[in-house]
């Protein structure tokens, strides 16, 4: 029986996916996380007076930056030209805290759903590295797959 661990060869040895023979298509990705904080460090944040500075607009850019170097920082990940990245970034006041959505795009051989959950993950640890000053106890959690299409695996939507 063949494994479904497609980067894991005959004999448990890890190995990089060769994607030289599958069609290029659009194929995109869209990964959310979430850092819960005290309500005051949410307002802190959202009045934009927080030590370091802005720390939405730093957060963003710091996402959009890690989705374009997940190759360098997830082992098996292949360099790929991405097309599309944003990443969003809403404020969540039964959390409390922010909600960070990150989008990845493609055309090419394989898939940015890494890219998608790397962006995400980084915005996090931003929003956290930037008002740590003010609260330790932020909580980073929810990192997640919420979408993907294109490719041959088809589409996937993560139940609510």
């Amino acid at each position: 029986m063949a494994s479904i661990l497609t980067h894991i060869g005959t004999t448990g040895e890890a190995n990089m996916v060769d994607v030289g023979d599958k069609a290029e298509t659009t194929r995109t990705a869209i990964a959310e996380g979430h850092v819960t904080m005290r309500p005051e460090t949410l307002a802190l944040i959202l009045s934009g007076n927080a030590k370091k500075g802005d720390v939405l607009g730093t957060a963003r850019i710091a996402g959009i930056m890690a989705a374009k170097r997940t190759h360098e920082l997830v082992p098996l990940c292949h360099p790929i030209l991405l097309t599309k990245v944003s990443v969003e970034i809403e404020p969540d006041d039964a959390l409390p805290g922010l909600r960070v959505t990150a989008l990845a795009r493609v055309t090419g051989k394989t898939g940015v759903e890494m890219e998608a959950l790397t962006a995400a993950s980084v915005a996090c640890l931003t929003i956290y590295d930037m008002a740590k000053a003010a609260d330790r106890g932020m909580v980073i959690s929810g990192i997640r797959l919420v979408e993907k299409t294109g490719g041959k695996s088809g589409d996937y939507k993560a139940a609510d």
